[in-house]
């Protein structure tokens, strides 16, 4: 009986092979997904911890990513000591043995933060005065002195904090939200990013895989959006193609693609077919959707935003909107923080990202959406107590990030570096902590959500992580 090649399912392979498990191994080396044994999506897909693990606290995350490393001693870190030895050399104490990015071998001299600090809201948390109306919402906030990571290069870097992994090809953190819990909406991506940049630093490139799904069924990755112009390509029909043209269309395609499917049984078909769905639909609900002309003033004032403009504060404004429409990541990245050269430049970056970022925690307030959503505000390292010339290196052994939401306690100060900002001495906070929180508060428990790859369960958060409970409302 002689067998097309192209309509060869695992079951038929199986049966009538003889080469036994050398051809086995050979098929998962080939194709790794066929041999996963974790279940194919097919139809609209509500995740597989379905019931959850324990009750949720929220419904999505909008991560508000400043890319480039922002350094914590300018923002949210406060140092006096720092100051009173600024240009004086660094104690070989902290840094004997550390590892640097590009201070390597030099004269390490202390650099004093540049701008001064104050005391904001009842709660009396110490950020940088550039940030004034960050400050007005201090209470709002919960400010994590004490992280860490594990990569001092920009896109190693990146790759760590969206995907727990230091190799490159693993699930994203929003992939994998997807493919525990689904989405909750049938007109838009679950998981969508948008990128913007401003003045006053290097801007690094940023990676389609920081958003990618990995070894996940590709469905579950990360759609990014245009913040100028169509939002996606193709949004628009051909000239003389109507809604219902594209729809008979659409109907054909996707009959086609189930009788392969059928026949071959690869779940990246049915992905294939989830895909042309979402993309019909997405022409009608896309363009409403981008266009800020129907906000309010007042709100386009509060946020600072201009229509069509592609800025930081247009894509908060989109990120609430796209949270209205029940998006379920949704991630920002301002990409020009890279601070070698100028750390006063640090005063540009402020002058972009304060205003949006307070606006929105104001907006998902009064909108009553505030209770279900996660934000989070920080970069993939920090920056260096020591100057580089004008400026500062990477740094990884500690820096700060914001969390705020509802299932977020407001107005606290978490952890501690030392004395001069070098390392995180006090309740240190790992990229895999920050995960296994997030997946805890939409009642994931981070060890029970796995893939099975390559002949190993794998999770967002490896073998480490430990839920942040003292954060906690």
């Amino acid at each position: 009986m002689e067998i097309d090649p192209l309509h060869l399912t695992r079951r038929t392979f199986l049966g009538q092979t003889a080469a036994g498990l050398g051809s086995i191994a050979l098929g998962a080396l080939l194709q790794p997904r066929s041999m996963s044994a974790a279940p194919a999506p097919a139809g609209a897909w509500r995740g597989l911890v379905n019931p959850l693990h324990h009750a949720a606290k929220i419904k999505r995350v909008i991560y508000l990513y400043q890319a480039g490393g922002p350094s914590h001693l300018e923002l949210f870190d406060f140092k006096p000591k720092l100051r009173a030895m600024h240009g004086q050399p660094m104690p070989e104490s902290f840094t004997q043995g550390q590892q640097i990015a590009q201070l390597q071998g030099r004269e390490l001299k202390c650099h004093g933060a540049l701008y001064d600090f104050q005391r904001f809201g009842r709660s009396g948390q110490e950020i940088c005065s550039l940030f004034p109306r960050l400050g007005g919402v201090a209470d709002d906030v919960c400010i994590i002195r004490s992280m860490y990571t594990e990569q001092i290069n920009h896109d190693p870097a990146h790759t760590f904090m969206n995907t727990g992994s230091i190799i490159a090809g693993r699930p994203s953190m929003g992939s994998w939200l997807l493919y525990g819990l689904g989405s909750e909406t049938d007109e838009l991506p679950g998981f969508i990013v948008m990128m913007s940049s401003g003045k006053g630093g290097q801007m690094q490139p940023i990676a389609a895989r920081q958003w990618h799904s990995g070894f996940l069924p590709s469905r579950f990755q990360g759609v990014k959006f245009q913040s100028q112009g169509d939002p996606v390509h193709y949004m628009r029909n051909p000239a003389g193609v109507s809604r219902a043209d594209q729809r008979q269309l659409v109907d054909v395609v996707n009959q086609l693609n189930r009788r392969q499917h059928d026949a071959v049984r690869d779940p990246e078909i049915l992905t294939r077919i989830n895909q042309y769905e979402m993309a019909f639909r997405m022409q009608t609900s896309v363009p409403g959707l981008m266009d800020l002309s129907s906000e309010s003033a007042r709100v386009l004032e509060d946020y600072g935003a201009q229509p069509g403009d592609g800025s930081f504060a247009s894509n908060c404004l989109l990120a609430r909107r796209l949270a209205e429409r029940g998006v379920r990541f949704i991630q920002l990245y301002h990409r020009d923080w890279d601070h070698h050269d100028d750390v006063s430049h640090v005063k540009m970056k402020a002058e972009e990202v304060d205003r949006p970022t307070a606006a929105l925690i104001r907006d998902l307030k009064e909108r009553g959406m505030w209770d279900e959503t996660l934000i989070i505000f920080g970069g993939e390292f920090g920056r260096t107590p020591m100057a580089q010339g004008k400026g500062r290196d990477h740094h990884i052994k500690g820096f700060s990030i914001l969390l705020a939401g509802g299932a977020i306690k407001g107005g606290l100060t978490y952890g501690a570096t030392d004395e001069l900002g070098y390392a995180a001495v006090d309740k240190p906070v790992s990229v895999h902590d920050l995960h296994a929180t997030m997946l805890h508060l939409f009642g994931v428990d981070h060890t029970r959500l796995t893939y099975r790859y390559q002949g190993r369960q794998f999770r967002l958060t490896d073998v480490h992580g430990n839920v942040l409970k003292d954060i906690l409302a």
